[in-house]
């Protein structure tokens, strides 16, 4: 239908939603529409589809054979649409999901399959043949992207958002993953590659056989000419991959900035990237890239069409990285388009983008030669005019108010004129200049100025030359010229005669004025509208008949075209104004507002129109005929012009996002839809439904006020009755300003999140509502009465004109009237009416205004609603007044929930202490305590009950670090240390320590540093816990203990027994050879790091060292104690085996069995005494058995186990003595772990609880007595058949003593020390 046209900017934010069909047809969402093309030397729009009521999300062709002119879509209303791109019809229409829809894909390997998933994390399978659906939920957060994968039809990638690329979930099925783009063949083993784009600005490949990512590509930092990389750009990072097909290791990806790299999975070094388009400069994109797709035409080339935040398709050469064409696209409605005057074939838009585009529509070489134009703009351009007679010179207005020149063959940034108009510039024309700015010499003069008309109806004269100069409005000409009282109608439009002797200018009330340049003297006055006139245009001064140069057409909210004849009135001007209410033609068939003309400049009288019906009707006016109608576009038309060099070629645009090029000859429609076919169109239309105007006296809602947004354009509700209607409803209020803002995903709707490409936008709900609300009358009586019927209003003037004794204004029946009469009667309405409706708050306020406040305070204090307002005057009521006033507003704040307001007007009348308490009553400690410490003494005893209260609070809680300051602060050291250590872990261990250190509780440190360096010690940090030991002075004893642990661990690693990893360690001790035993390493030591030696003097003595060695307390052994205490317990022999001048080999030797016997039990027993440990269950249970006697049995036993009875004398012990303990004990060693020891253990514990049974027995008979109540309760528990007599207790004693004479003597041998003998 259209020959060229510019399409909505592709949806941003959405990571498949545009795609390229097998046969080169490429499709994108914009907006509710998906838009078709065929991608090749030139792009060429084909059509829409349709369809939709919300934005679209996802797009995908199928892409098998005969099916390839099939697609699907998504969008955010939940629905899923296939469609025939062929006909450009739906063909199914399924409503799947509860939440918009993310994202949506073709399986390319199933030809029926289709996923789909939305924001909530519902993911729903389709097939299509059979119209059936499964749904599945594997997480629960929003879908960012989904892809099928090529290879298996029951691989489904999944991204999330804000999940690891870690997490794996497999469910009925399908392959979920964190993230998903396409997948290639791996050809060495089975499964295929993933890979994966995100915002930590890397490029991931991901095995689906191995389950985990394989390759991790960092994106290169890309820095343009002169610039380096925003941090904001990082910061919105939008990371599209594509992997081409028939390219097995090359991977496309986007950049920083929009620019595209082609990775190669085989090269090797730091670069394995080439960047797209890096022959010349503009190639790439400027912004981030949300879509790439490819296509393979016949000739065999591929090609890669690329989206991006810079509204810019983009084709590439996949050979060459070049790029082959670029789409430009619009991103909000078109408002205005104009064809410059001078220069042929430019055509210029304004858009509600923030952005003008200049088209050279007749560039044989590019298609789409556009300029974007966006320096100082900073809102929609809803206006455009191009200078009569200067190239290049195109003005502009905005939604903002603001007027601009830009030169569009230079540069530079535009000129704004420093008189800005209060709401949205509608209409631009260049004409020529009027007093004031006529006045001068001719050379000073300008020969055109810019006139401007806005939303507030008045329409402002620029001078060109001088915009920094004030601008002046040409009403006060109008009103001196024409000696006008009265207010003048706003000022909706004007248009000025081609020879700029005359202007017509449109009023909001529907009336058309035609004033004679330079003075502006009004000629007439046209009544035919009786609505706001929208546009004005005059016939061009070229035809061929001169009576048509005189033809004013006019265009307005009633639907009718009206054309007047002017030629009487301009050349014959009247001695006064001509009121004209006939029209020269009437142009009838649209049915909804018009809203742009232009008239052909190729032909006479034919008048081309647009209307928000989404139709441009073209007419031949003298005919008054319809010659065709355009219904291209889905949406209201905005603005229309002719082309200038081609007569049949016509140029619309409107809210679609689009500018189309039409033929009229092409045409199959010639009047505008009526009836039957306007309802279709209607029907059509409805894509984006036009918001109801909330009624009620809150105002609108933010749903109500704002639209679905895409591409940073969103709608609103009507303006004021001065304003165009033509951008009063559903008009977008674009936030997309391409010059500073920085772009976002989300605009915030109220409660509610969107994702669309617009800025992030944080309105109030006040600040969207464009009708402002009028402030609630004091007076409510009198403004309800006002707003009766006109008849009752005009009785009441009748009343108060006709004032008697029987009608009194302000009494009876016409109280209301109390306003209009004197003094008395108000206050009667005031007392009368108000306090009778309950409005107390009028009541307050006349009381104050008539001088009474006292009784306004009292009121307002009875009725809780006292206020800042009412506060700040109350010491005019005198001092006390004012603290009365102040407690008891106090007291509503604190009901109120407002306790820092209420403190501080507390604070305003001096009671400092009692702001405190009513911080500290409700738990603000913080503002309680800043405010101590601000008004009152530094040894304020409130300020340690403060810090005291909150610290108990804070532990409670958990947060004990706060604790331990607040008992800090209150001078409670000792507390702040037991605070910290609660944690109990090391870090806090050790701050507690330093704490009670620095406060001077020397216990307190002592005992905290211990249990820090113990834990230490367990987790093996060595260094740490010296540290924490060498802060004390009075610890050194447990250093040395630390000391000799961490030697014999080093000991026993070397030799490996243990597999252990230390964190930290010391040099020292690290094994050496030249050592021959482990007391000499002790020694030297204990003297070259810790200054301890055999002649040091107290507190560092030996014997000092030694007794207090011997105080500290270690849990006594028992059969109880598990095996890897063993070593831990008996370490603390080694120092005291030292100190003592012990014999080094049975140090060492009962250091290594300890260890053995900590780490791995009874393999160290196997390796020592290989011929009586023999492998199996019940004899290493046995040996295992005597072991732990063997740990739990006295040095001495110990020393001649090791030593075979053979030590030196101990310090201090008599000779004598020692060797009668050697004889004593003086056996085989090994026999302690045979098996023979361990039963012979086994029977004496038996015959130990016989005999202490046959005791009781015989002490119960002997005395008459019964039973020990311990002794009966054990008997009761015994089963009958565990229940014996003294006879059998006998017998049982007699075997058990046969079993011990057969053991043989050395077993028997005292003494023998068993696991009792160890408690």
């Amino acid at each position: 239908m259209h020959e060229r046209s510019l399409p909505a900017s592709p949806n941003w934010y959405c990571s498949r939603c545009s795609d390229v069909s097998d046969r080169g047809v490429l499709a994108f969402g914009a907006r509710s529409v998906i838009h078709l093309a065929e991608p090749g030397l030139f792009t060429l729009t084909i059509g829409e589809l349709v369809g939709h009521k919300e934005t679209v999300s996802g797009f995908s062709f199928c892409h098998h054979a005969g099916q390839s002119h099939m697609c699907v879509s998504g969008s955010g209303d939940g629905s899923v649409i296939f469609w025939d791109s062929d006909s450009r019809l739906s063909t199914r229409e399924l409503s799947p999901h509860q939440s918009p829809v993310s994202a949506v894909h073709w399986s390319p390997v199933d030809r029926n399959l289709v996923v789909s998933a939305d924001e909530k994390g519902v993911v729903v399978c389709h097939w299509y043949h059979t119209g059936d659906s499964v749904s599945f939920f594997p997480e629960p957060r929003t879908v960012f992207c989904l892809s099928c994968s090529p290879h298996t039809w029951n691989h489904v990638a999944v991204g999330w958002k804000n999940v690891s690329f870690d997490d794996v979930y497999k469910m009925w099925g399908f392959f979920f993953h964190s993230s998903a783009t396409n997948g290639v063949t791996d050809r060495e083993e089975k499964g295929c590659f993933l890979a994966s784009g995100s915002k930590d600005q890397t490029v991931r490949i991901w095995s689906t056989a191995k389950g985990k990512g394989v390759m991790t590509l960092k994106l290169p930092y890309l820095k343009r000419r002169g610039s380096g990389v925003d941090p904001a750009v990082k910061e919105r990072l939008w990371l599209s991959v594509h992997w081409p097909k028939g390219r097995p290791t090359q991977l496309v990806s986007s950049c920083f900035s929009g620019e595209m790299v082609m990775w190669d999975l085989t090269r090797s070094g730091k670069q394995k990237w080439s960047l797209f388009g890096s022959s010349s400069e503009g190639q790439n994109h400027s912004r981030i890239v949300f879509n790439m797709s490819s296509v393979c035409l016949q000739d065999d080339s591929e090609l890669l069409i690329s989206t991006s935040m810079d509204r810019e398709v983009k084709c590439w050469d996949l050979a060459s990285l070049e790029c082959c064409w670029t789409l430009p696209t619009l991103g909000g409605f078109v408002y205005a388009l104009t064809f410059s005057p001078v220069g042929a074939g430019c055509l210029a838009l304004g858009v509600g983008d923030s952005m003008i585009r200049v088209w050279n529509t007749l560039s044989i070489q590019n298609q789409y030669d556009t300029r974007s134009f966006w320096q100082g703009i900073k809102s929609k351009v809803t206006a455009l005019a191009w200078h009569p007679k200067k190239e290049g010179s195109l003005s502009f207005g905005t939604d903002d108010g603001k007027v601009g020149i830009y030169d569009v063959f230079s540069n530079k940034p535009p000129q704004i004129s420093s008189s800005y108009h209060r709401k949205t510039v509608y209409t631009l024309a260049w004409g020529p200049p009027v007093p004031p700015m006529s006045f001068g010499a001719v050379e000073s003069k300008p020969s055109y100025s810019l006139y401007s008309c806005a939303g507030e109806g008045v329409i402002l004269q620029h001078d060109p030359c001088k915009l920094s100069g004030e601008a002046s409005d040409i009403d006060k000409l109008i009103r001196d010229t024409n000696s006008i009282k009265h207010k003048l109608s706003p000022h909706t439009d004007l248009s000025w005669k081609p020879n700029g002797k005359v202007v017509a200018i449109g009023n909001e009330d529907g009336s058309i004025d035609v004033y004679q340049a330079p003075s502006l003297k009004l000629l007439c006055s046209i009544q035919q509208h009786h609505k706001i006139i929208n546009t004005l245009r005059w016939h061009h001064d070229h035809s061929s008949q001169p009576e048509l140069h005189y033809l004013l057409a006019s265009g307005s909210s009633n639907a009718k075209v009206y054309v007047h004849n002017l030629r009487s009135i301009i050349e014959s001007p009247a001695d006064s104004p001509v009121v004209l209410t006939e029209p020269y033609r009437r142009l009838c068939g649209h049915t909804t507002k018009i809203t742009g003309m232009a008239w052909s400049p190729h032909h006479d009288g034919r008048l081309v129109t647009v209307c928000y019906d989404g139709t441009a009707q073209v007419w031949d006016v003298q005919q008054e005929a319809a010659v065709c109608n355009y219904r291209g576009h889905v949406g209201p038309l905005l603005c229309v012009d002719w082309s200038p060099v081609d007569p049949d070629v016509v140029w619309t645009g409107g809210r679609d996002f689009t500018v189309q090029e039409w033929r009229l000859s092409k045409q199959e429609f010639t009047k505008p839809p009526k009836g039957k076919k306007m309802l279709e169109l209607v029907e059509k239309m409805k894509v984006n439904p036009k918001k109801k105007k909330n009624k009620k006296a809150g105002g609108a809602t933010p749903a109500e006020i704002l639209t679905p947004s895409v591409n940073g354009e969103r709608g609103r509700g009507g303006e004021t009755a001065a304003a165009r209607e033509e951008l009063s409803e559903d008009e977008e209020a674009d936030g997309s300003s391409t010059s500073s803002s920085v772009k976002s995903t989300v605009l915030l709707t109220g409660k509610c999140a969107l994702l669309c490409s617009g800025d992030l936008v944080l309105v109030q709900t006040a600040e969207l509502a464009l009708h402002k609300r009028k402030p609630r009358s004091m007076l409510p009586l009198s403004t309800s009465m006002d707003h009766r019927s006109k008849e009752e209003l005009l009785q009441d003037c009748i009343t108060l004109a006709t004032v008697t004794n029987s009608c009194i204004p302000g009494q009876g029946e016409h109280i209301h009237l109390g306003l209009f009469s004197d003094r008395q009667a108000l206050y009667r309405m005031f007392e009368e009416g108000h306090v009778e409706a309950g409005h107390y708050d009028s009541v307050t306020y006349l009381r104050l205004w008539s001088g009474d406040l006292e009784g306004a305070l009292r009121v307002a204090t009875e009725r809780g609603e006292l206020s800042d307002h009412l506060l700040s005057i109350a010491p005019m009521a005198g001092y006390a007044v004012w603290c009365r006033t102040v407690e008891a507003y106090v007291k509503q704040l604190c009901l109120q929930e407002q306790y820092l307001k209420a403190a501080s007007h507390l604070l305003s009348i001096n009671k400092v202490y009692e702001a405190v308490q009513l911080l500290h009553s409700h738990k603000m400690y913080r503002e309680a305590i800043a405010l101590v410490k601000a008004r009152l003494p530094a040894d304020e005893p409130v300020l340690k009950e403060l810090y005291s209260s909150w610290a108990v609070v804070l532990e409670k809680d958990g947060h004990l670090s706060s604790a331990a300051k607040c008992y800090l602060a209150a001078g409670a050291s000792f507390d702040a240390a037991k605070v910290i250590a609660k944690k109990n872990d090391v870090s806090s261990l050790r701050t507690a320590a330093s704490l009670a250190r620095i406060c001077g509780e020397a216990g307190l440190a002592q005992s905290l540093s211990l249990r820090c360096a113990k834990d230490l010690a367990v987790a093996q940090d060595w260094v740490g816990a010296q540290e924490v030991l060498g802060s004390q002075d009075s610890l050194l004893v447990h250093r040395l203990h630390v000391c000799v642990t961490e030697l014999l661990t080093a000991m026993l690693a070397e030799a490996k027994l243990v597999n252990w990893s230390s964190v930290s360690g010391h040099p020292w001790a690290s094994p050496g050879g030249r050592h021959s035993s482990i007391q000499d390493r002790i020694r030297e030591v204990w003297q070259e790091e810790f200054g301890v030696s055999e002649s040091s003097a107290a507190p560092g003595s030996i014997p000092a060292l030694l007794q207090e060695l011997k105080a500290v307390e270690s849990p006594q052994p028992s059969t109880h104690l598990p095996l890897k205490q063993v070593l831990r317990l008996d370490v603390l022999d080694v120092p005291r085996f030292t100190f003592r001048g012990l014999a080094v080999s049975r140090i060492f030797s009962c250091a290594i069995l300890h260890a053995f016997f900590f780490f791995t039990g009874l393999i160290v027993c196997s390796r020592k005494y290989p011929k009586i440990l023999r492998h199996t269950e019940e004899q290493a249970k046995a040996a295992a058995n005597s072991l732990q006697a063997f740990a739990g049995a006295p040095n001495e036993v110990k020393d001649k186990v090791v030593n075979g009875g053979s030590s030196e004398p101990e310090v201090g012990v008599c000779p004598a003595t020692q060797t009668c303990v050697n004889e004593k004990i003086n056996f085989d060693a090994s026999v302690l772990l045979s098996e023979d020891h361990a039963a012979c253990q086994a029977i004496r514990r038996s015959v130990a609880e016989i005999q202490e049974r046959l005791a009781a027995m015989v002490a119960q008979h002997s005395s008459g007595q019964q039973l020990d109540p311990d002794m009966k309760q054990a008997d009761a528990e015994r089963r009958p058949d565990e229940q014996e007599s003294l006879m059998s207790l006998s017998t049982k004693m007699s075997e058990y003593h046969k079993k011990l004479a057969e053991l043989p003597d050395t077993v028997k041998v005292e003494p023998l020390y068993t696991p009792f003998h160890c408690q």
